[in-house]
């Protein structure tokens, strides 16, 4: 009798112990498996080289959002992007791939506009700018 109570006290305490695994776990890794909060909206970018999913968006350097998804769409990349509820982006706002240093990791800066309408969801950014590409701004020096 008291090994069948020993053995279920120590099922307890490990099924506690992978539950408060996985909770810190996902807080840490900040996964949101429902994308609560958030709505999307989409970008159109002659070129997004270096820029991946899951990366960063930034509005004066306070990230507001993630992308979702990059695709080729009538020859250029459109990316989803999943902005915060609560930001509002205006339909003149500037999307801009930019980079953390001079070779860090690409991430999408948002320049607010002035206007007042606002982008809702599903809606789609249309003034962008690409990132720079450094290796083809040396060629242009060297040469």
């Amino acid at each position: 009798m008291k090994k069948a109570n020993i053995e279920i006290i120590v099922g307890i305490f490990v099924l506690l112990g992978l539950i408060s695994m996985a909770y810190v776990s996902i807080n840490l890794g900040k996964v949101d498996f429902f994308e609560n909060g958030y709505y999307p909206i989409k970008a159109k970018f002659t070129s997004v080289t270096g820029l991946k999913t899951n990366t960063s968006i930034e509005i004066s350097g306070v990230p507001i959002g993630k992308v979702t998804d990059i695709k080729l769409k009538d020859y250029q990349a459109e990316v989803t992007m999943l902005i915060k509820n609560g930001v509002e982006i205006q339909d003149d706002a500037i999307a801009s791939i930019r980079s953390k240093g001079i070779l860090g990791e690409k991430y999408i800066s948002v320049s607010p506009g002035a206007s007042d309408i606002i982008l809702k969801p599903g809606d789609t950014l249309f003034d962008t700018e690409p990132s720079i590409e450094l290796l083809s701004l040396i060629k242009k020096f060297a040469l």
